[in-house]
């Protein structure tokens, strides 16, 4: 008898990760990858070719379900056949900052964002682009029927290509993300997708978390998909006091709650997850890359980042980065660019730049926790994930800055393993996602002291100082 298997796939800002797993144990029995392009903008027809490349070979033989764990926040903008009018604009495309502030002031401030959609525009959210697309390309915007969302149109591909497609769907959770979609009432505002592009456009119905929206030709059930950071979530499969930071492309904290929150600051998006509660996250643009900098500056690769950045004391002896490479999110600083500060003859050295570097990437994301924690959400444990996770200058500094325990779970993709668990729930049915196991590689206690209230204090004053925040 074949075996009953399950698919998910992430496709991300850099490339398109699929993991075919058991239903019951979440096991991986085969896995297949390919790249996207680089860029903040992209033909969605890339993704599908991608898609096909890491599913080659049979990859999806004896698949039931599938589901598709996106990037969030990217805009795909559709006319009245499905086609795409442009490429998409991704999350890390900051040319819609303007559009952000000129919407945050429309609708009477941070605040009254917030108790509509839980969140304050910024570039990232699909809202900000829509509005850009209507001031800068009105001839384009004037053939958009439907808007939907990265994970939302690799699902309907899938569909479309098994000749099962009834409709554009998504989930509560990346749904979330659009600021034109509320956690809080869960329905659309299409008032505010009407001021944001001069008339309401298409959405993608909002699907329950483990309902099937289709089924393919061969009889592949199709679950909703969901965001990249819920994806990752259930993948994990946390719980209450634990708290994510993800260390890729993007750096994100996040946490399971069970209501939404409410910062009117605007750090924290009050997200919908996809099992159904609620997921607070805050986002910042620089993560990993930040240490690919580094070591790129002094000549090495990232084994020779760590071996510097370990060689030196903490604090990297009064060295401070901010490390707003690509400008950053959050703090909302679209145009910033990297600060070094605190530099003297006695500290110029590679270590301590090293050193600076790892702290910097870091101390946005313990800001982010805190952030967190202040609306509630409890942090019995941090757990590390994404690429600069297997950094061991990055797991040294952690325990000093965070202050509690960090847990470094298994290397997996854990958003293609979410994405797969949602499947499995389409296909098993029930009140809640089938139960899987993560192993974990490391922990390690926490040891807050003076060393780490010390480096967060000056990175904090650099901020004041640079950018008066």
């Amino acid at each position: 008898m074949s075996r009953t298997l399950v698919a998910g796939v992430d496709s991300s800002t850099q490339s398109t990760k699929v993991v075919v797993c058991d239903p019951d144990t979440g096991e991986v029995v085969r896995s297949g990858r390919a790249p996207h392009p680089d860029g903040t903008e992209v033909d969605p027809q890339r993704w599908w070719d991608a898609y096909r490349a890491a599913t080659a070979d049979g990859l999806l033989e004896g698949v039931s379900a599938i589901a598709v764990g996106g990037q969030q926040h990217g805009m795909c903008a559709l006319d009245e056949k499905g086609d795409v009018v442009r490429d998409a604009l991704l999350w890390n495309d900051t040319r819609s900052a303007g559009s952000a502030a000129e919407l945050v002031a429309e609708l009477g401030g941070p605040t009254a964002w917030v108790e509509a959609v839980g969140l304050v525009p910024v570039a990232s959210f699909t809202v900000t682009k829509l509005r850009w697309l209507a001031e800068h390309e009105p001839d384009r915007a004037a053939r958009v029927r439907d808007v939907v969302l990265p994970h939302d149109w690799m699902t309907g591909r899938i569909l479309k290509e098994g000749n099962g497609f009834r409709e554009w769907t998504t989930d509560r959770g990346d749904a979330s993300g659009t600021g034109y979609w509320s956690p809080i009432t869960g329905e659309y505002r299409p008032d505010l997708l009407e001021r944001a592009f001069g008339r309401v456009v298409g959405t993608p119905r909002v699907a329950a978390p483990s309902e099937v929206v289709g089924e393919t030709d061969t009889g592949v059930l199709v679950a909703p998909g969901t965001g990249d950071n819920m994806a990752a979530a259930l993948g994990l499969g946390i719980q209450p006091g634990d708290v994510v930071v993800s260390l890729g492309t993007s750096g994100a904290v996040f946490g399971e709650h069970s209501t939404p929150v409410f910062d009117t600051g605007g750090d924290v998006a009050s997200f919908a997850s996809a099992a159904g509660d609620h997921l607070p996250l805050m986002c910042t643009l620089n993560a990993a890359r930040v240490l690919t900098a580094a070591a790129r500056m002094l000549g090495t690769d990232l084994a020779g980042l760590d071996t510097l950045a370990l060689a030196a004391e903490p604090g990297a002896g009064g060295l401070t980065l901010l490390p707003y490479l690509d400008g950053e999110r959050t703090p909302n600083l679209p145009d910033a660019t990297g600060t070094l500060g605190g530099l003297t003859r006695a500290n110029a050295t590679p270590e301590n730049l090293a050193r600076a570097a790892v702290e910097g990437m870091l101390c946005n994301l313990v800001a982010g926790v805190g952030s967190l924690t202040r609306l509630g959400v409890q942090a019995r444990r941090v757990l590390l994930i994404g690429g600069a996770s297997a950094s061991q200058a990055v797991r040294a500094v952690a325990p000093m800055l965070f202050g509690v325990p960090v847990v470094v779970p298994r290397p997996g993709e854990y958003v293609a393993v979410g994405a797969a668990r949602q499947a499995a729930w389409a296909l098993r049915g029930g009140d809640a996602p089938p139960v899987w196991a993560v192993g974990t590689e490391s922990e390690y206690d926490p040891h807050p002291g003076p060393e780490g209230s010390e480096v967060t204090s000056r990175y904090a004053a650099l901020l004041r100082t640079v950018h008066g925040r």
